[in-house]
């Protein structure tokens, strides 16, 4: 039985107003459903507090009344009435959604809609959300504290959250993140608890694992042999820097379920595999060899045949600033191809250094396109007329194709800059 404190119940009451009484409603039966017993609190939530797509703002045009915001209202806190919408009470990060600010154009966003995305973001900057437009928080400025409750949303957020910071997260909704603005308050369930972020199953990597590739493809492979469970991977790897355990981690994600894992030697939970496991006994276990790479590779360009590249996509999850400069080193004294686009995806933290050090001015001046808030997935955009993309993120090969219906090649960031150069597919088999 879920039992609240005498502060939750308050806010349960209507003592704090209406707006946290809806998001108490919409937490106790989330809970309830749980099977959570009490809340944890949270100082650090991650969503999308008001945002919305076209579908949205053209389905609750005219419900706003007296200043009241129908889209939070009724699509956040699941209300059903009209509510104030009070400031956040806790810190409150706003992650990717809408277009970039200077290239919406480039993106194919008409005019009316980017105004309204304008308009969604400052309405959660006026409730005190702090607006980072990213799926990569981490790299913009929140860095939640090992064994830190938080309530994020982005699956690639969630496990660099609990995997490489330690924090405590489930994968959660727009609903309950937006519920927790208002409450400070999570179910306690899931991750959140001790005794359920030991590893269940063991992945014994065989093979030399280096590069960002290699770390996408094997978080691909760990992802589609353990599903939702918790990995433990253990090897004779170097210790992976952030941007290979956020590829490995992306990937994770897409071809599974994954929400935590543990690298022994590296994540803070896993100093070893005894650690890593705990009380817990494998449930099973899976050796990522030579082969295994293979069918990897294999899997994630089954779907491309033709060699003439006309879009090349880099960075997803949002690109860190070291890749930034990789690809603006890669495009010294050469340029993309009038046949081919070349997009970047990164947060605005991120872009604003990269300008200041001038890799974005490189990459522009080089033809291509450097942009921030969403990415080609999450905003369905790709340039006219694409047919065959090239990627380096095995979660952008995994979605795209199936999302827009193009051919999608997979490979490392020098492969794919090279087909943006060229127009032409020439990635090895590795």
């Amino acid at each position: 039985m879920l039992r609240l404190t005498d502060s939750e119940k308050a806010m349960l009451d209507g003592r704090n107003g209406k707006a946290r009484q809806k998001a108490m409603e919409l937490l106790v039966r989330y809970a309830e459903a749980l099977g959570a017993e009490r809340f944890v609190d949270t100082r650090n939530v991650a969503g999308v507090p008001g945002s919305a797509n076209p579908f949205l703002q053209r389905y609750y045009a005219g419900k706003d009344a007296d200043g009241r915001d129908a889209i939070f209202s009724f699509f956040d806190l699941d209300s059903d009435e009209l509510v104030d919408t009070p400031d956040a009470v806790v810190p409150t990060f706003h992650l990717q959604g809408g277009a970039d600010p200077r290239e919406w154009q480039t993106l194919g966003v008409k005019v009316e809609i980017f105004r309204n995305y304008q308009e969604r973001e400052a309405f959660a900057a006026r409730h005190d959300v702090t607006i980072l437009k990213t799926c990569t928080p981490y790299l913009a400025g929140n860095v939640p504290a090992k064994g830190e409750h938080c309530a994020w949303m982005e699956s690639s957020a969630v496990i660099f959250a609990n995997s490489v910071l330690g924090a405590r997260t489930n994968t959660e909704g727009r609903e309950s993140t937006s519920a927790a603005m208002l409450t400070g308050k999570i179910p306690d369930w899931g991750l959140h608890r001790t005794e359920c972020r030991f590893g269940t199953h063991r992945v014994d990597v065989q093979v030399p694992v280096d590069s960002v590739m290699d770390w996408g493809m094997l978080g691909y492979f760990v992802g589609d042999v353990v599903q939702e469970h918790i990995p433990v991977v253990a090897g004779g790897f170097e210790r992976p820097e952030i941007v290979r355990l956020k590829h490995f981690g992306a990937s994770a994600s897409s071809s599974g379920g994954v929400e935590m894992y543990h690298i022994v030697g590296t994540t803070p939970e896993a100093e070893s595999i005894e650690m890593a496991f705990g009380p817990n006994k494998p449930i099973d276990r899976f050796t990522y060899d030579e082969a295994a790479r293979r069918q990897v590779y294999d899997r994630l360009n089954a779907n491309a045949s033709d060699p003439n590249v006309d879009f090349v996509m880099l960075g997803c999850p949002h690109a860190a600033l070291d890749q930034l400069r990789e690809a603006a080193a890669l495009l010294e004294g050469k340029r993309v191809s009038g046949n081919c686009h070349l997009w970047i995806f990164t947060s605005r933290a991120v872009d604003s250094e990269a300008r200041r050090l001038g890799y974005v001015k490189a990459i522009n001046d080089a033809g291509g396109v450097v942009m921030t808030d969403t990415c080609s997935a999450f905003a369905q955009a790709i340039p006219p007329g694409t047919k065959v993309a090239a990627l380096d993120s095995a979660k952008q090969a995994h979605y795209l194709p199936a999302i827009l219906g193009v051919q999608a090649w997979f490979g490392s960031t020098k492969d794919c800059i090279q087909a943006a150069i060229t127009s032409r597919w020439s990635g090895e088999r590795p």
